[in-house]
């Protein structure tokens, strides 16, 4: 099997990793996922400051996990490709499954 090059690598953990690193980030991936939203309802319904919100999607943004669109005047923040969310799910099942291999060794 061949492995990924190194310079793909370094682009994976650019892009994707660093993030998704920050578990607030993550957080407002889910709420993306479930529906498209400006900052102030994110802000609301993650209960975090707005200025905390708007530098988490910033990073997102660059990162292009979310895209925006303008309505009026008001930006609307919507997740760039829904497959981060299975990408998520996964690394959550797998998360799972370490913790719990860790629990029954120590048993």
């Amino acid at each position: 099997m061949a492995f990924p090059s190194l310079e793909e690598l370094a682009l994976l953990h650019t892009h994707i990793c660093r993030a998704v690193g920050d578990p607030r980030r993550i957080q407002i991936i889910y709420a993306l996922g479930d529906c498209a939203c400006n900052v102030t309802t994110l802000a609301d319904r993650l209960d975090m400051p707005q200025s905390t919100v708007s530098r988490h999607l910033a990073i997102l943004r660059q990162s292009a996990l979310v895209e925006t669109q303008r309505e009026g005047a008001s930006v609307v923040y919507s997740l760039a490709d829904p497959r981060i969310i299975t990408l998520l799910d996964n690394m959550r099942e797998m998360l799972r499954d370490v913790v719990e291999r860790q629990t029954t060794a120590l048993e």
